[in-house]
């Protein structure tokens, strides 16, 4: 298997060189973080034997914890969709997709806070309003929002995938409202509203926005049945790299082959760019340091817990039958002298000395 990080510490001259009127802060510092993950010339970690008959140490490469890169954060993955599991409520899901269209991605790519910020406020307005006005819901909703910048084959096209039950609380009664399965709203309605709450947002925001704006948005909403497939895609790449280590294929030649799966087809096909510019296209999706890309909104906001837990009980949901599985632990680290679990009591040390440490008894 081709190493990212082999694959950054090759190209990232030739990239700095040819992208260095586009490299942001945030670039540098990811390829410096994912260059060094788990690597013998990067930082250590240092663990003892929890078996005190025992006591021996080791230093262990330390993850990089950059939520691009490929290795990092699987457990805060697996965090984030049990906890979306354990939120579920008795009603059909929906998952929608807000795109936004191509004359903007240039717009969005030089302002990249602003736009998304303000894609998540269009959404949540939308989708709030809808629910609202909807003849079978009149209430408040729920909703949770993921922002992807990629598709399948690294190309920039940033959109927001929602996935919301078909039902609503109405605060004041506490009546709850499911809508049956199958419809929720009229999507070209939905891409209207969206359209002209982001376009509006984007002037009062004080960017220019394309004269070859289109007319026609892409909004698309689909019935995902009870959300658990869809929570699961949704969070499979939210803490994550937008490629799997696995499906870099080649680097030879100055040039890097991945695969990727085709979405109409259902199989694999192959992509063969140069080195250099299959770092630019890893970089078009590291987000702006601190930026949120998972919100929820409503009744799933996290700060309604209590609401949730409280609907949970009135409908007679149990949150772990709905896992159906059982909550993952962050795995331990095994002493390879006496198989048992070990400590972490040092972090961050920069170079570990040749010899490991004596044992204290």
């Amino acid at each position: 298997m081709i190493l990212l990080s082999s694959i950054i510490r090759e190209f990232k001259d030739r990239f700095f060189d040819r992208y260095k009127d586009t490299v942001l802060p945030s670039h540098r510092n990811a390829l410096q973080a994912m260059a060094r993950c788990r690597q013998e010339h990067g930082p250590h970690m240092l663990a003892q034997c929890s078996d005190h008959d025992c006591g021996h140490h080791v230093y262990i490469p330390h993850s990089c914890g950059h939520r691009s890169c490929p290795h990092c954060q699987n457990h805060e993955n697996s965090q984030w969709i049990d906890n979306q599991l354990c939120k579920q409520l008795p009603a059909p899901y929906y998952l929608l997709t807000f795109t936004l269209p191509e004359e903007l991605r240039h717009l969005a790519r030089r302002n990249q806070k602003t736009v998304y910020s303000l894609m998540f406020t269009a959404v949540q307005e939308v989708l709030k309003s809808f629910v609202r006005n909807d003849a079978k819901l009149g209430g408040a909703g729920g909703f949770t929002t993921v922002l992807h910048t990629n598709t399948r084959s690294l190309d920039y096209h940033p959109h927001i995938h929602v996935l919301m039950p078909g039902a609503s609380i109405n605060r004041k009664t506490g009546h709850w409202r499911v809508k049956p399965a199958g419809y929720l709203f009229n999507h070209k309605a939905l891409a209207r509203v969206f359209r002209a709450k982001l376009l509006q947002a984007l002037v009062d925001s004080g960017l220019k926005v394309p004269r070859d704006c289109p007319k026609e948005w892409v909004v698309d909403c689909r019935d995902v049945g009870n959300g658990d497939k869809a929570i699961i895609y949704l969070g499979r790449y939210l803490y994550r790299g937008v490629i799997r280590e696995q499906d870099i294929l080649r680097c030879e030649d100055g040039m890097v082959t991945f695969r990727y799966m085709h979405a109409k087809s259902g199989q694999y096909r192959t992509r063969t760019v140069r080195g250099e510019y299959f770092l630019y296209l890893l970089m078009l999706h590291v987000l702006p340091r601190g930026f949120r890309r998972a919100r929820c909104y409503g009744f799933l906001h996290p700060c309604s817990k209590k609401l949730i837990q409280f609907l949970q009980v009135v409908l007679r949901v149990n949150p772990l039958a709905l896992l159906k599985r059982t909550l993952k632990q962050r795995p331990a680290i095994i002493c390879p002298i006496c198989g048992q679990a070990m400590e972490i009591i040092q972090t961050m040390i920069p170079k570990p000395p040749a010899r490991p440490p004596v044992p204290v008894t």
